[in-house]
């Protein structure tokens, strides 16, 4: 029987030694062979089974699209009626079709496989009596896990013990504030918000340390049990709901057009089995088959693209709001600064060096318990702690009260050393203390580009633990200036970020002198700063319309960093956020974009979307022109496919109604709609015009509508150009009207990929390799299979000399016109947007004039471009 099985309903209400008894497990952890086989009976640590389909689901799905099937249905009925020929053709296209997407589809999940390993979070844990990293998914019931500051909890644990731990277990409680967390037993009707002594899966260290047997894993945790709520009320991706939009239209449109062909034919009298494959036929050429591989294999092509720039990709639907973000939050250590900070003095109240100071940081930085930091690490690189003092308690820091302070035994007794945030020190200080020098004193550090921390202490002899209420009448001791000078490419990298339509904000919780210093260095403007007491006094309304134009937010917390992303978002942006920290992880999970970088705390980099290798906005802009380019090429299909398909079936009714013959027999619709999908399979690495990675783009249905019926229609024009001669001037029976209208139909399809797939002239844009070899040689093979000995089988005869010729004519004539109509079309956008706007009062009206100027200027840039 697995431990996890075993009657444990209320593990908090037992001691630590009895849980540990229960889950056979003892302080040296389990062994690796019995964590095997626990993994084996309990399953992986997730919260619902893999997504990972087998091999055999994928190839199914290939051809779960009810059209699909109710045109397998239909040659299978023609199978019966003994019309064998047709039967087995479209078949076998639809099974070559299927292939080829479950090819493209397979090799696009095998190497988002690859890549997500790159980034996969671990947890600490103690077996066979030694440290042990694993992933989380291996963690089982009976494991000891051993938890530090930035920590995920791996499952529902319970608490053997704790030196200081604080939780944020918000995710499943609500709670504003980390709950401190101690091994004693509580009641077992405790409810889950007071079980002090249980950490569960979903919530995260913020402070100290602790050691704790994992209880519940996967789907049997508290968080488990809600998964199946959370995942059904998880909003819709831009980029789903996009292709959600996308496809509605879509389905509006093959239905309407379907049925009014199948009903023209029937009144036509034509043989309903030969009328129902015509008219599925024609719905299933509409539809762009390969849409589901070509935007995987797109978003996976350009996730290993990023990879290659040190970005990588956790979750493939964020590449389309990486490409569209238009503001970009981040810290400011690390990114905008070279994040190696330096203790550059400890100084006494009156600004002198003080040994004395740097003593007293060297004892709360070494002594502390909770996590390692940077100023920590810089005060302990300049002077080790005195090995005649001890730590005996501390009251750890947090986010709110932005201080720490540990109570240390040593040869003069017991005293608090406090260390934090100059004004939450100070207010803390005793009555008395000279606070205008103080603050002068500050202030002119500050303004020099310094951070400064203040440094206090109390006498507390006899005292065993501390609390926040002994954090009172405590002494000034001094000043400690960190110096972390600003990256000397910043400047130029925000500056290529402004170019390409990104805006950035900083969110720090620095003091505002340092961070307005740090800002004017860097290029951006501190002018109308916020601070975080600033942002407490505006309501919603307020800090949408500030946050709007303000570009530096000062000694702000983690709750008012969320609300600041909320008010970008309502405001109308798409809104990325780059952070690394414990106390990042909600603004996080809250951005459009979540980043994180390898390096960060596990906590943020489990919620982010976007995981940097480096630490660095250059590599962070690479990633962005690459998530462009790939969102690019991904529509690239949708337009150019969909407006060829839209016309081809346009040009079908209108020769349905006039033709006493079927213009095309469904098994060459079929084919011609393979053929002209193979070359899209290599656009996925096809060139992007460097104007079309200019600005942030989201998907714009009302503009892809406008695109297929401006361009479908035109190529329904030169459809009927090639009936009239092929009727007119051929006088062409039904086989070589099907055999020309293939060929014809084929080439067009073709060129206008290459035509459409750019703003520019077509000449002025290389299209990608793959994309040119593959076209070349499908339209080389279309024009030889009416030569061919399977011409006959399917319906087709050759052509002559002259009709070949006259077909090449209407195409060279079809790009000529597309080129002119495009030219026209995004001149016709361009000058809409030249128009003085409405006068727009509300916010919301704003928001929408700034998306339409901002959709103009993603389709605008035909015009004027030299490569």
């Amino acid at each position: 029987m697995s431990p996890q099985t075993r009657d444990l309903d209320t593990f908090w209400a037992e001691p630590a030694e009895s849980v540990l008894r229960a889950l056979e497990v003892d302080e040296a952890g389990l062994s690796a062979d019995e964590a095997a086989r626990r993994l084996d009976t309990t399953g992986p640590n997730r919260l619902a089974p893999a997504r990972h389909r087998s091999w055999v689901v994928s190839l199914a799905q290939q051809f779960a699209d009810p059209v699909i099937l109710i045109l397998v249905f239909a040659s299978l009925v023609s199978l019966v009626l003994r019309d064998v020929t047709d039967a087995a053709i479209i078949l076998t296209i639809v099974a070559l079709s299927g292939l080829l997407g479950f090819y493209q589809e397979h090799r696009a999940s095998v190497e988002m496989q690859r890549l997500l390993a790159l980034v996969q979070v671990h947890a600490d844990l103690r077996r066979d009596g030694a440290p042990a990293e694993v992933a989380l998914e291996e963690v089982v019931p009976g494991d000891l896990v051993v938890l530090k500051a930035g920590d995920v909890v791996p499952g529902d644990c319970r608490l053997v013990s704790a030196d200081a731990l604080q939780v944020d277990q918000a995710a499943l409680t609500g709670e504003t504030f980390p709950q401190h967390k101690q091994p004693a037993p509580v009641p077992a009707e405790t409810a889950l918000a007071g079980r002090h002594d249980v950490l569960y899966l979903g919530s995260h260290v913020v402070s100290g340390r602790g050691l704790a047997v994992v209880v519940a894993t996967g789907a049997q945790t508290e968080l488990g049990r809600l998964s199946g709520r959370l995942e059904e009320s998880a909003p819709a991706t831009g980029f789903e709901r996009g292709v959600r939009s996308f496809g509605l239209l879509l389905a509006r449109v093959t239905f309407v057009l379907a049925l009014v062909i199948l009903a023209l034919n029937l009144t036509l009298e034509r043989p309903f089995a030969e009328s129902l494959l015509f008219s599925l036929a024609l719905a299933v050429g509409l539809t762009p088959q390969m849409l589901p591989a070509i935007i995987s294999v797109s978003l996976a092509t350009g996730a290993r693209r990023m990879a290659a720039k040190q970005v990588i990709v956790r979750r493939l639907d964020a590449i389309e709001d990486f490409g569209a973000m238009d503001v970009l939050c981040t810290d400011k250590t690390g990114t905008l600064t070279e994040g190696t900070v330096q203790l550059r003095g400890a100084l006494d109240p009156s600004g002198a060096e003080s040994d004395e100071v740097l003593a007293l940081a060297a004892l709360n930085a070494g002594l502390q318990g909770g996590y390692a930091n940077p100023i920590d690490t810089a005060i302990l690189a300049t002077r080790a702690p005195d090995p005649s003092y001890a730590a005996v308690d501390e009251v750890a820091y947090d986010f709110t009260r932005k201080r720490l302070s540990v109570l240390v035994e040593g040869p003069d007794g017991r005293r608090l050393v406090c260390k934090g945030a100059y004004d939450s020190v100070v207010g803390v200080c005793a009555a008395g203390t000279p606070r205008e020098e103080l603050d002068a004193r500050f202030r002119e550090l500050s303004d020099a580009g310094f951070r400064v921390l203040a440094l206090a202490r109390r006498e507390l002899p006899g005292v065993d633990t501390v609390t926040v209420e002994d954090e009172r009448d405590l002494e000034f001791a001094g000043f400690l200036v960190l110096a972390d000078p600003p990256k000397q490419d910043a400047s130029r990298v925000l500056g290529e970020l402004a170019a390409a339509g990104i805006g950035v904000r900083m969110i720090t919780g620095d003091n505002r002198r340092v961070a307005a210093h740090v800002a004017g260095e860097v290029g951006l403007d501190p002018t109308g700063l916020l601070t975080g007491s600033a942002i407490e006094s505006l309501d919603e309304d307020e800090l949408v319309a500030r946050a709007r134009e303000t570009q530096v937010f000062a000694e702000v917390d983690p709750s008012q960093k969320e609300r600041i992303i909320r008010a970008l978002r309502s405001g109308g942006a798409i809104v990325g956020y780059l952070g690394d920290g414990i106390n990042d992880a909600g603004a996080l999970h809250l951005a459009d974009v979540g980043i994180s970088v390898d390096t960060a705390v596990d906590v943020a980099k489990s919620a982010a979307a976007i995981v940097l290798m480096d630490k660095d906005l250059s590599v962070l802009e690479h990633g962005v022109q690459l998530g462009r380019q790939t969102f690019a090429n991904t529509l690239k299909y949708v337009m150019t496919t969909v407006s060829a398909n839209f016309g081809n079936v346009i040009s079908m009714v209108i020769a349905s109604a006039f033709l006493p013959f079927l213009p095309l027999l469904p098994r060459q619709i079929l084919l011609l709609n393979f053929l002209s999908d193979i070359p899209s399979t290599t656009i996925a690495a096809d060139t992007v015009d460097p104007e079309q990675r200019e600005r942030p783009q989201r998907w714009d249905i009302g503009f892809i509508r406008d695109f297929m019926v401006l361009f479908g229609l035109l190529s329904t024009a030169f459809d009927l150009l090639t009936f009239a001669v092929l009727l007119q001037v051929f006088d062409s029976g039904s086989t070589l009207f099907r055999s020309a209208w293939f060929v014809g139909s084929t080439l067009t399809e073709l060129t206008v990929l290459l035509v459409l797939r750019t703003r520019r002239p077509a000449y002025r844009s290389r299209p990608g390799r793959g994309l040119l070899i593959t076209s070349a040689v499908v339209a080389v093979v279309t024009i030889a299979i009416p030569y061919s000995p399977a011409a006959s089988v399917l319906g087709l005869r050759a052509l002559p000399a002259a009709v070949l010729g006259s077909l090449l004519l209407i195409t060279l004539a079809y790009v000529v016109a597309a080129e002119t109509i495009k030219h026209s079309f995004y001149r016709a956008i361009a000058e809409r947007a030249a128009r003085p706007p409405r006068a727009l009062g509300s916010p919301a009206a704003r928001v929408r004039s700034r998306r339409l100027r901002q959709v103009v200027r993603e389709h605008s840039g035909w015009r004027g471009r030299t490569g």
